[in-house]
């Protein structure tokens, strides 16, 4: 008797280890791509839910946000500078159905297709567009990747340039030009001075010629700020109305008689 309840359990335990295994639960981030007999059928989750076995298949999709590394790639800007640039991408699959069924293993194919838009995009831009407007770059990056990923059910919200590694002939380079480009700074900057320099001796000039006592005034008092200084030798030149005079009185007295 012992054995004939035994083999009369047996189907009833394959028909619950059967009904047990149709039990599916998916966690809040995940949904369920479920194809009957071969052909899609409709997303199931989050939560509990039944899958016949042997008559439904279920493909398990994360909705996360995902990250990963673009490896460094080797990039020729348009003004034909050789660098490598490693960047970085967040994406999630908004269509579970489309990342399933129109694409095979999307992360892999995400990874691949944002090398090659790197390369393409960074290869339109000079090396200076690269080094100072990366937010511009990125957002043409994410752009074109979003746009090309929207066919597989994929977002991709960020995308950020990491680093841009440039030889050593190129950076001392690019230190000669920044040192240059300061010197001529500095030339503009004391031309700039010189010509208001200028402007303002030209006023000065001006106004002293106003009145010439301004003038002698002036004269006078750069005489004292040089004899201030005992060290120095002093050739004090006389004004020619001084000699208009001497001559003068010499001429006079020589018609004089004697």
């Amino acid at each position: 008797m012992g054995l004939s309840f035994l083999f009369s359990s047996v189907p009833f335990l394959l028909v619950l280890l059967l009904v047990l295994s149709a039990f599916r639960i998916l966690r809040e981030y995940e949904r369920g791509v479920v194809f009957l007999l071969g052909r899609f059928w409709r997303v199931k989750g989050p939560g509990l839910f039944l899958l016949i076995p042997g008559v439904q298949q279920m493909v398990r999709i994360d909705l996360r946000t995902v990250v990963f590394d673009v490896p460094p790639q080797d990039v020729i800007t348009r003004d034909n500078v050789s660098v490598k640039v490693n960047a970085v991408v967040y994406f999630r699959v908004v269509d579970p159905e489309k990342a399933v069924i129109q694409v095979a293993r999307f992360l892999e194919a995400t990874s691949q297709l944002s090398q090659t838009t790197l390369r393409a995009v960074l290869g339109k831009h000079e090396l200076d567009e690269l080094l100072a407007e990366r937010e511009r770059l990125n957002l043409d990056i994410q752009r074109v990747l979003d746009s090309q990923t929207d066919a597989w059910g994929i977002k991709v919200s960020t995308v950020e340039i990491k680093h841009v590694d440039l030889n050593e002939s190129m950076i001392r380079a690019i230190a000669r030009q920044a040192e240059a480009e300061r010197e001529r700074r500095a030339k503009v900057i004391h031309a700039q001075g010189e010509l208001q320099a200028s402007q303002a001796l030209l006023e000065a000039a001006q106004m002293l010629s106003r009145q010439p006592e301004a003038m002698q005034l002036r004269y006078l008092q750069t005489l004292t700020n040089i004899a201030s200084d005992k060290s120095s030798t002093i050739v004090f030149p006389m004004p020619m109305d001084i000699f208009k005079t001497i001559s003068a009185w010499r001429e006079a007295s020589e018609k004089s008689p004697k």
